[in-house]
């Protein structure tokens, strides 16, 4: 697995605590430190998935892109390459860039991050597009010739500006005949410390909805999704059969992976490694050959901690060989303990190979987790 992290963004959104900066002048620069850090990192490894996020790695241009991509094909075994994504944003989506993006012979999924098909939440979330920008970013990538697509929506947009997440899907409905939408990531908002969208609710310029109605447009969701052949695998994510995100289904079973780029994370199977958040040093750091990271050894404990968060916010939920892979005897035993009480609350399902959570327990996956860590 190889994630690729382009920090880069039009502007900040109102709910985003994630790295990225309003784009810059030294963008020409960081993917120069890109193209040395993946020159430095190369292995002999086959390569399975490849996923550039961010920020929005649309607002690169389709030369930098391209560039970026003859590196890894330089350096990286590709053989078993399955699935290599882009995320985007619907402004950048128009048909110029898309045959940029199609010549490259590269990336043959497209994850566009649409959040809503309602003008007034998209103001709100200072998103840079429209909703008739998304909808027609849609119809361009089904004519550039890509043919797996991901959407990413929200749930619970705080008022007064929430429509509820029926009016996205309906517009979805409109957009399904072309045949290329595949998989849905449908989000409930969050507030995290420090962004605007926190300032605005402490000055009650905006309020969230009420649990009551988060409940309504989840349902809402499911009803959708069953109704259009989109199998649940995931708390969140959604898909038709076969085209869950492999590259993401792979970070839930601990499988190893490079992270290139400032903020990026790589996992080897025992350490974890982020390079510093910080764009100016990470390109110093390239040119002198010594990009500034951080490592940490994981316990037993980190690491049982960490795969029971995610595997129960999946359909599939807990592998009992891997579990059994993690953790001491005793440990597991007290494992199996805590976990006979949600199976008794009817949240998990035990079968000869795995915990699973039940459809009213993936709704409290975190919850559940949080009682079973070590």
């Amino acid at each position: 697995m190889l994630y690729i992290h382009i920090p880069y963004c039009h502007h900040k959104c109102t709910y985003c605590a994630f790295f990225s900066v309003a784009r810059g002048r030294n963008v020409d620069e960081y993917i120069d430190a890109v193209c040395k850090e993946l020159n430095e990192r190369s292995t002999n490894n086959p390569v399975r998935t490849v996923y550039f996020g961010g920020g929005t790695p649309t607002v690169l241009s389709v030369n930098q892109l391209d560039r970026t991509v003859g590196v890894i094909r330089d350096n990286f075994d590709l053989s078993q390459l399955e699935e290599v994504t882009i995320e985007a944003n619907p402004e950048n989506l128009v048909p110029e860039y898309l045959e940029g993006l199609a010549k490259m012979s590269f990336f043959n999924r497209i994850s566009i991050g649409i959040q809503s098909f309602s003008d007034g939440e998209l103001k709100m979330l200072n998103r840079a597009h429209t909703s008739t920008q998304a909808f027609n970013a849609v119809r361009n990538i089904a004519d550039a010739g890509f043919d797996n697509v991901s959407i990413d929506l929200m749930m619970g947009l705080p008022h007064p500006y929430s429509v509820g997440i029926q009016h996205s899907l309906n517009r979805l409905d409109e957009l399904l005949p072309l045949g290329v939408i595949k998989h849905l990531s449908c989000y409930e908002l969050t507030v995290e410390p420090g962004t605007m969208l926190e300032r605005q609710l402490k000055m009650s310029r905006l309020q969230m909805c009420e649990d009551e109605e988060l409940s309504f447009q989840y349902d809402c969701l499911m009803n959708w999704c069953v109704k259009n052949g989109f199998e649940q695998y995931e708390v969140s994510n959604f898909c038709k059969p076969g085209f869950h995100s492999r590259h993401n289904s792979r970070y839930w079973n601990r499988t190893p992976y490079i992270g290139i780029g400032a903020a990026a994370h790589s996992f080897d199977g025992c350490c974890r490694r982020w390079n510093k958040a910080d764009i100016e040093g990470y390109i110093r750091g390239a040119d002198n050959g010594s990009i500034p990271y951080e490592k940490e050894l994981l316990t037993p404990a980190d690491a049982f901690n960490e795969y029971i968060m995610t595997a129960l916010r999946t359909v599939r939920g807990i592998d009992k060989t891997m579990l059994a892979s993690l953790v001491s005897a005793s440990c597991l035993s007290d494992f199996q303990l805590k976990i006979k009480k949600f199976i008794s609350m009817r949240l998990v399902a035990e079968s000869d190979t795995h915990y699973a959570p039940t459809p009213k327990g993936l709704l409290q996956a975190d919850g559940i987790a949080a009682s079973l860590f070590l």
